[in-house]
């Protein structure tokens, strides 16, 4: 065993002196040792509930003959970081977690590990962080909340940020937010659509490295917690047979999962996430494989933000394996990939219905005929940009209008929420990249404000920042080269024409390339904004949104 380093043999008396001081046993230390990472905490909803989670993998664990042993992990609720300075620390923090957890794994050699995460970055930091330390590992997610009720209306969190910008526009009372406010987000579990959190808990089912159900069953089942035990016992499998996580995560899983991604529409931050995780284990993947991919994969399962579906209603049509089985039938899965079942996806798949077509579509008869996430380039993004289709509406898919330009998100909120927006005007916010935010912020407060104010089949944004996973419309992040590092977008200018083409993939500012060099010739770099601590250090090496915000050593 692994764990034998630390644990076996005359001179490893003080370390089983160690474990004793803790109350372990001489039984405890002989079994296998396999590591719970655990990022419960009293700030993310989706992370209040998950020590009740780590309970039932440990007794999984305690069941199949292995020892738990928990650490801690660090989680910041992107909800409640948005629309200020705190949304800078979110991304930078994804590789804080997957830092942690090699130097937690490898000063502590444990013989399997298991991820509990639920929400945003914690998940793709956990990932990088298994496929970096490359140790028998399983992912077993918090769960899904679920929707809220108002008026005999489902909703969600981001219900409530749309009705900020209504509130403005005199389309909802302050005393209707309020009543809103009180019943969107009825409990614990990571918020209600397919957002960030969501669309990464599920792809973890498609990468193979969870078990099915990972991504739909409710925070709040009993189911849950069945699943977390048997995810714990299912470790103990993983050590045996010396499964580890470059065994699962292929270039063939990623193809899975970005088959999964444009089939329900996932967050465009799996744009950012999938291409981080992929470095690890050595995989290729860029923006192009977005395109080359949506082509193939009609988008069959709407969820919101961009549907009246949730996540309780995918789980009830069967899930994520219910999607990956009515792919199957135009052989879009890679059916030989190995998952932590033990068993690859023709074994996985071979029983698995879908059990509510309204909710998971045939593929004759999707909601769109493509992809949900589109990758645009053109002279603003030669290195690609990035937009969720499915949830743009179907007037803003070819877009010429002048930009108006904010040179933050905070300039661009306070214009829309003070009614100083024009119908047809693209808004361009520039230095909200990985590096000029720095951190590259959700801009979730915009967008939103957009679609309260009514404009969102009016009115384009794009930006070299990102946007969170409920965000809906014709909303274009991840603009690279980014305006810090000398992007085209840094020189554009409020009046200039911008020319958007989604089915064609393209963005385009309508200037010659001699305009555009005249301009760069009086362009100067920025000041970073922060000087100190960590986000100057992150700013210093973090790579564009087009190579997911990566750290350059």
């Amino acid at each position: 065993m692994r764990s034998d380093i630390m644990k076996k043999g005359l001179e490893k008396a003080p370390h089983r002196s160690l474990f004793k001081a803790m109350g372990y046993t001489n039984e405890e230390i002989s079994r296998p040792l396999i590591g719970i990472v655990n990022s419960y905490n009293q700030i993310i909803p989706g992370h209040i509930h998950l020590s009740k989670i780590v309970e039932a993998v440990k007794a999984g664990i305690y069941m199949a003959g292995g020892t738990p042993v928990e650490f801690g992990c660090i989680g910041i609720c992107d909800g409640i970081a948005m629309g200020h300075q705190g949304m800078k620390y979110s991304l930078a923090s994804r590789e804080l977690i997957a830092d942690s957890v090699e130097a937690m794994a490898m000063a502590h050699p444990f013989d399997g590990l298991v991820f509990v995460p639920n929400c945003d970055k914690i998940t793709p930091g956990m990932l990088m962080g298994a496929s970096r330390v490359n140790i028998p590992s399983i992912f077993i997610s918090g769960g899904p909340m679920l929707s809220g009720s108002f008026r005999h209306k489902a909703v969600d969190f981001i219900t409530v940020y749309e009705a900020v910008g209504k509130v403005k526009t005199k389309k909802m009372s302050m005393d209707d937010l309020a009543e809103l406010e009180d019943c969107a987000c009825p409990g614990p579990g990571s918020c209600a659509g397919l957002f960030t959190a969501n669309s990464m808990n599920c792809l973890c089912e498609a990468l193979g490295i969870a078990l099915p159900g990972n991504g739909t069953v409710p925070a709040v089942y009993a189911e849950r917690i069945r699943l977390a035990k048997n995810a714990g016992g299912k470790i103990l499998e993983l050590v045996k047979n010396d499964i580890r996580p470059k065994d699962i995560l292929t270039p063939g899983a990623f193809h899975n999962a970005l088959v999964l991604d444009m089939a329900f529409g996932g967050s465009t931050n799996t744009s950012l996430h999938l291409p981080a995780i992929a470095n690890e284990v050595g995989v290729k993947f860029d923006l192009s494989m977005l395109n080359l991919i949506s082509v193939k994969v009609p988008h069959i399962a709407s969820i919101s933000p961009s549907g009246i579906h949730h996540l309780e209603d995918l789980y009830e049509a069967g899930g994520v394996y219910a999607i990956m089985k009515e792919l199957t039938r135009r052989k879009l899965i890679k059916m030989q990939e190995l998952t932590v079942t033990g068993k690859t996806w023709k074994d996985n798949l071979k029983d698995i219905k879908v059990l509510d077509r309204e909710v998971i579509r045939p593929l004759d008869n999707p909601y769109h005929k493509t992809g949900g996430l589109a990758a645009l380039f053109g002279n603003i993004a030669p290195s690609g940009s990035v937009v969720k289709e499915s949830a743009v509406a179907h007037e803003m898919l070819f877009h010429t209008g002048p930009a108006r330009v904010f040179e933050s998100e905070e300039e661009a909120v306070s214009a829309i929420l003070g009614n100083k927006i024009k119908k047809g005007e693209v808004l361009v916010i520039r230095y909200e990249g990985p590096r000029g935010g720095p951190g590259m912020r959700e801009m979730l407060a915009p967008t939103s404000a957009i679609c309260g104010v009514g404009l969102d089949k009016d009115v384009a944004l794009i930006t070299d920042g990102r946007f969170s996973g409920g965000t809906r419309g014709a909303a274009i992040g991840h603009v690279s080269p980014e305006a810090m590092e000398g992007g085209v977008i840094a020189v554009i200018r409020s009046g200039d024409l911008i020319e958007i083409d989604i089915p064609a993939r393209k963005l385009n500012v309508k200037l010659s390339d001699e305009e555009i060099k005249k301009r760069f010739s009086k362009w100067k770099p920025r000041a970073p904004k922060i000087k100190t601590g960590y986000l100057a250090r992150y700013a210093e090496k973090v790579t564009s949104g087009a190579k997911g915000a990566l750290l350059n050593y």
